[in-house]
């Protein structure tokens, strides 16, 4: 199964090939996604994405998980959360939202098995 492309990205709206769905903030995964719906975990901005915002990503099987951080990267990534992945063997890239879709997408064409959690407003 691989990963869905990133098909659109404006503030406050992303698109994802396969779903009708028009998200503000979204996981996505090799044959799915959703919208990250930070209440779920009590994340803010700081101190940012913690471990239980990745890890529905990281139990599908992901190679590499891409990180988008906001357009003007408001949203932090703490070292305990890179920590996390890294230890699951998993290879992580933080960016802007932008150059992480970029990042996400080229990944997704070489078959890589990518997912990421991507913030689409500050």
């Amino acid at each position: 199964m691989s990963s869905p492309e990133i098909a659109s990205l404006s503030w406050g709206q992303m698109k994802v090939q396969g779903s009708a769905k028009t998200y503000k903030d979204c996981k996505v995964w090799p044959g799915g996604s959703r919208a990250w719906d930070w209440r779920e975990t009590g994340t803010e901005h700081s101190p940012g994405v913690q471990p239980a915002d990745v890890e529905e990503v990281v139990k599908k099987g992901v190679q590499t998980l891409v990180i988008g951080r906001g357009m003007s990267e408001a949203l932090k990534v703490p070292p305990s959360t890179v920590e996390y992945l890294e230890k699951q063997g998993i290879d992580v890239r933080v960016l802007q939202t932008e150059q992480a879709v970029k990042e996400y997408n080229a990944l997704a064409a070489r078959g890589i098995r990518v997912g990421g959690v991507f913030h689409s407003t500050c």
